[in-house]
């Protein structure tokens, strides 16, 4: 990673031929930031617990997406480890019985699915939270458990699966006794076999408990098990170690998990993979026999992926099992019955030893709460950390975004809000989990999905969805060898940019329909590497098959058309093949890299939006064992292809690459463990993670000007406006401060509050025009903006305060320098790009507590602003469109209609600030003549007569006097887009005449106003 300087960085932008760039510091885009859109409904969660002492304190850690905290029993979670862990994977997390505010996270998780992403050790913190430092064990990959002494928070356990995907001597229990500085390897068995669980016994953490199994990840198949490992115990805490026999399987044995209870620390319980004898173990003496008290199949179903089990604190007789249900048994293990979960699919349970109904359960939905039991759970729509397999953009207004969550639905949601901003606006597409799902180019009505290889076309308007699945072959269970037609799960589908009546889709082959799936066509031939020794057997060995689409080998994963020559068309394979067809499917070529190591997985592939012959590659090879960057370009179809990773980190996976279809040479790259920009085609990257937490990222599109982030934990990002971007020139680089030229901004109407989801609510952007600017070095700052006459309406100013838009005392007639409260507009001077929104507002009404304009005024018309920046001696302009929003267009509003919708609440924002100038002097009146006598005391009575028809009473429901009904008023004018009302024009004149009449009144009595 190479971060940049101030100057440096902007060099980079302007994609100078200067061939250095110096490394300093990356922050002179810290104006620009990522915002959270949703969706708010969970995502796997593979870890949870809590805290004894604090009953509704509990922590989730999100199978990529980082760690959360509740402090409310699950009514609202927020990350308390962004920026603090440098990866989204969660494997365990442990809170210190006799200091909760020791806190030991193990990354890595340990729901070993395809898409499962790696672990980087153990991460420690001492104040609950708020800080985290590294604590070890970099290379252990999966964390199955970690376990700290109930009275020492600095001798710790953990249960290290391993990497996942390779052998390595980093596998099996590790124990520190300096709170992380070091650590020992204790129990070792082989390179191949790790540590999934680990327990100490309740009242003598010297007994511990540990169950040692193979597990490894592979593209075409996963392994969970061998004739190696088993269930060993240590008496001295950790220095020897016995492997366990009585009564225990003794034939291929795979994952296992342990329980132990507080209310008989002799018993133990075993969830066990294993042939011959694969169940529920039970064990009265410590380990020394056991028996299967249960071989109910649902309780190890894909045990590589669940086995799930949890004794009850207080009660040695209740046991909890999960898989894809979720079961209590009250006997001691022999029976279970299920008990309803928010969501299936169910990986962790933690029960607090004090009251065993207070609990907190994992699973593919989130994290949920209960404390009757179970019986009933907190929500899990307060939680954005869904998986986004990618992202597809519409062409309405605002665009959605479109992908596949896993562990749930297909979504729909908008890049801005359409009504609120509450984070419920989303809504369900075709196909599942997988995807991908994409919407037709001209028709938003319909949109075509995916569902495990399997092809839909649904109409939102009907919902009826129409299922077109190629081949029409039943897909679980195969064997590569016996598909007709190898569709993985995550299966290609792209529509032509030339045709929007084209549609492709990939097997092994490239499948092309004309009538949205009706018919399809073959347009070549296998284009796979498809060694067949890969194709023999289902998924899952030695003891369980799990053949899901997941593991389906020697298929397509990419497919894309050139945007700029129809009939030229790239693939690429999930076994590491390139292919480009220059004549519409009549003839293929192999373009594979020579370097490019053999069966990797094409992930995107971005035909350059600027260039004919260009394209670009992501490849990843972590399924193998490979954590190397791999992004490839080619600028003559193939024929040569340069590697373009300098500056990624050498075991840093590329997921995604993209770019930048409005500035040639600008590339995003998303990667394992966050984001990466290029601004000089490839030739040398930039992290580029800004404010966004550091995660697994999916896909990324550039629409609008927007960059749009698929992540795989956290749902969807959104970098807004990317105009800094695009408009450096090498003017930039030797400003002293640059004003770019402003977006074209639209007149929406939201709020920017959490709405009812809290810290889970999406994150979007102040409405408004976004205004850029760049400054070389923190210095003053003064933005104005003029009307289409020239004249400034409004002027922000950085003020005395850092940041703060401060205004400089003024007359009540002034009104062009607001002062804003904190938390308001803000102009901020740092070094590098600033951001600034106004909120397209004209000044408030007057208002005595500020004396000056307060609040939001009426709403700019739409037309052609100017805004301008003055730093020091610089000064310059740049015009800035205010647009309709094109639905209210579309809806029938006109410019003539907000021009007097305009003029109008102009008219009412100066009777409310009359009103308030009105309502001062009285006040102030009152104030001067409360002591007075004689003449004074008259004039004080006729003061309050006229102040009780002016002022509504404080009480609340009083009769409203003039004054509310004049802000009433302007309310009403001033709160949507629309045609003025009528009566609105007619009212104005009302109480127009009503606050002369009085105004008169009060100057009868206390003379001429000033």
């Amino acid at each position: 990673m190479t971060p940049l300087t101030t100057r440096g960085i902007i060099a980079a932008l302007a994609l100078l031929a200067t061939a250095e760039v110096s490394a300093q510091d990356s922050a002179a885009l810290r104006g620009m930031e990522y915002r959270s859109v949703g969706p708010n409904r969970g995502g796997r969660v593979t870890a949870v617990t809590g805290v004894p002492t604090q009953p509704h304190t509990f922590y989730m850690g999100v199978a990529s997406g980082g760690v959360f905290r509740t402090t409310d029993a699950g009514n609202t979670w927020s990350p308390i480890a962004d920026g603090g862990i440098p990866v989204g994977s969660i494997g365990d997390i442990a809170v210190s019985l006799s200091n909760p505010n020791v806190i030991y996270v193990g990354t890595g998780s340990d729901g070993l699915r395809s898409n499962v992403s790696t672990g980087r050790g153990v991460y420690k913190s001492t104040d609950a939270g708020q800080t985290w430092t590294f604590a070890g064990l970099r290379d252990v990959g999966q964390i199955g458990s970690v376990r700290i002494h109930p009275t020492d928070p600095n001798v710790v356990y953990v249960a290290a699966n391993g990497n996942m995907f390779r052998n390595n001597p980093e596998r099996g229990v590790f124990r520190t006794r300096d709170g992380g500085r070091s650590w020992q390897r204790i129990l070792h068995v082989s390179d191949s076999t790790g540590a999934a669980d680990l327990e100490l016994q309740p009242g003598n953490p010297n007994t511990i408990f540990a169950v040692m199994s193979r597990a490894e990840r592979k593209p075409w198949t996963i392994i969970s098990g061998a004739h190696e490992g088993g269930i060993y115990k240590s008496t001295n805490g950790g220095d020897g170690w016995t492997k366990l026999a009585g009564g225990l399987p003794t034939g291929l044995i795979g994952k296992g998990n342990i329980g132990v209870t507080n209310a008989n620390p002799n018993r133990l319980y075993l969830l066990y993979e294993a042939a011959p004898g694969g169940g529920m173990y039970r064990s009265d003496d410590v380990g020394a026999t056991w028996t299967r008290t249960s071989a109910m199949p649902q309780l190890i179903q894909r045990p590589f992926y669940y086995t799930t089990l949890t004794a009850d604190p207080t009660n040695a007789d209740i046991v909890y099992a999960a898989a894809e249900g979720f079961y209590k048994s009250v006997d001691a293990g022999r029976t279970f019955r299920p008990v309803r979960t928010p969501h299936s699919d169910n990986h962790d349970l933690w029960i607090n030893p004090g009251d065993a109904n207070v609990m907190v359960q994992a699973n593919d939905g989130g994290a949920n709460v209960s404390l009757d039991g179970g019986q009933t759970w907190s929500t899990q729509y307060n939680q954005p950390t869904a998986e986004m397999y990618q992202v597809y953009l519409d062409n309405q207004f605002p665009y959605r975004l479109y992908g596949a969550q896993q562990d749930n639905s297909t979504i729909i949601l908008p890049s801005r809000p359409l009504n609120s901003d509450d984070g419920w606006e989303w809504r369900t597409g075709p196909g599942c989990e997988t995807g991908p799902v994409i919407p037709h180019p001209t028709n938003p009505d319909t949109v075509y999905g995916s569902c495990k290889g399997q092809y839909s076309r649904m109409s939102l308007r009907t919902g009826n969805e129409q299922h077109y699945w190629i081949g029409a072959q039943s897909l679980y269970g195969n064997p590569g060898k016996d598909l007709v037609l190898r569709f993985q799960r995550v299966s290609p589908m792209e529509i032509s940019p030339h045709n929007a009546g084209v549609l492709y889709y990939g097997s092994q082959y490239v499948h092309r329909t004309r009538d949205e799936g009706v018919t399809w066509e073959r347009i070549s031939p296998d284009l796979t590497w498809n060694p067949p020794e890969r194709q023999q057997r289902s998924s899952g060995e030695p003891i369980t098959i799990d053949a899901t689409g997941e593991e389906v080998y020697s298929t397509l994963y990419a497919i894309e058309e050139s945007p700029l020559e129809a009939g030229v068309i790239w693939t690429g394979s999930n076994d590491g093949l390139f292919h480009v067809t220059r004549d519409n499917g009549t003839t293929w070529t192999n373009i594979t890299p020579r370097d490019l190591p053999a069966g990797g997985r094409i992930t995107t592939i971005n035909p350059s939006p600027h260039r004919r012959g260009s394209a670009y590659y992501a490849v990843h090879r972590y399924l193998l064992g490979d954590f190397a960057p791999y992004i490839y370009r080619t600028d003559d179809y193939g024929r040569s292809w340069t590697k373009i990773v300098t500056g990624i980190p050498g075991d840093t996976p590329a997921r995604v690459v993209r770019e930048d279809p409005d500035r040639a040479g600008l590339l995003y790259a998303g990667t394992e463990f966050g984001m990466y920009a290029s601004f000089d085609n490839g030739a040398r990257w930039h992290r580029f993670q800004q404010n966004m937490p550091v995660l697994p990222i999916n896909d990324i599109k550039v629409h609008r000007q927007d960059l749009v982030v698929a992540t795989q934990g956290r749902g969807y990002w959104i970098m807004y406006n990317l105009t800094p971007l695009h408009q450096t020139t090498p003017r930039v680089a030797s400003s002293a401060a640059f004003l770019y030229q402003p977006a074209d901004a639209y007149r929406f109407r939201y709020s920017t509050g959490r709405g009812s989801l809290g810290a889970a609510a999406p994150d979007y952007p102040a409405p408004g025009a976004q205004i850029d600017y760049w400054l070389a070095a923190p210095r003053a700052v003064t933005i104005d903006i003029l009307d289409p006459r020239g004249t400034v309406i409004r002027s922000f100013t950085s003020g005395p305060a850092q940041g703060a838009g401060v205004a400089e005392p003024r007359s009540p007639e002034e009104d062009m320098r607001p002062q804003f409260p904190p938390g308001g507009p803000r102009v901020t001077t740092n070094t590098g790009v600033n951001r600034f929104t106004w909120d397209l507002r004209y000044p408030g009404p007057w208002n005595a507590s500020a004396r000056a304009p307060a609040g939001a005024g009426p709403t700019a018309v739409p037309g052609t602003y100017t805004v301008r920046l003055t730093s020091g001696n610089y000064s310059a302009t740049q015009p800035l469109v205010v647009r309709v929003d094109p639905r209210n267009a579309a809806d029938g509003l006109t410019q003539a209609d907000l021009q007097e919708q305009f003029e109008v609440a102009m008219r009412i924002r100066d009777l409310v600030s009359d009103a308030n100038r009105l309502v001062a002097r009285v006040r102030s009146a009152k104030t001067r003549l409360a002591s007075g006598t004689g003449a004074a005391a008259d004039t004080l009575r006729a003061v309050s007569a006229l102040e009780s028809r002016l002022i509504t009473p404080s009480i609340r429901y009083s009769k409203p006097e003039l004054q509310t009904h004049i802000t009433y008023l302007f309310s009403l004018a001033n709160r949507s887009e629309q045609k003025v009302g009528r009566d609105v024009i007619e009212r104005h004149a009302v109480l127009r005449r009503e606050l002369d009449t009085i105004t008169n009144e009060v100057n009868t009595v206390l003379g001429p106003g000033r």
